[in-house]
């Protein structure tokens, strides 16, 4: 089965799992979404991230790890959002003077920019604009 948007893919198992209280979220791997995974787990929203050989010959497997805060009952994950802005049908930029602060900062926005795949944070303090990937919060 071909996917359209694997970003969306991606951001709907995470918000899957994360609402169903499991840890551990399987899917396809890619260049990009293994870079969203690492920013992700770098920014604090993910325990780990590995790359595994899939069931299918060839084939690759990104694995993430939720992180939760609390104690069994009582556990809630760290990611409370996750909104995919610029769509495959309807691309969305950005300028540099112009990236959007998520929840006044308490959130990240990530952009492919010309420097590669990075946080709105980092891109405002390089200097570049690009296209507004997703919203994590």
């Amino acid at each position: 089965m071909t996917i359209s948007d694997p970003i969306a893919d991606m951001l709907t198992r995470i918000r899957n799992v994360a609402m169903a209280g499991q840890s551990l979220v399987v899917m396809p791997n890619s260049k990009l979404k293994s870079e969203l995974a690492r920013i992700l787990q770098e920014e604090g929203y993910l325990e780990s991230f590995e790359i595994v050989d899939g069931k299918v010959e060839g084939t690759k497997e990104l694995r993430l790890k939720l992180k939760y805060i609390g104690e069994r009952r009582h556990r809630r994950p760290i990611i409370t959002g996750l909104t995919r802005v610029s769509r495959p049908g309807c691309r969305v930029y950005t300028s540099k003077e112009e990236i959007p602060w998520v929840l006044s900062g308490i959130g990240i926005a990530i952009i492919s920019t010309p420097k590669g795949i990075m946080t709105g944070q980092r891109a405002r303090k390089i200097g570049v604009g690009g296209e507004i990937l997703c919203k994590v919060w």
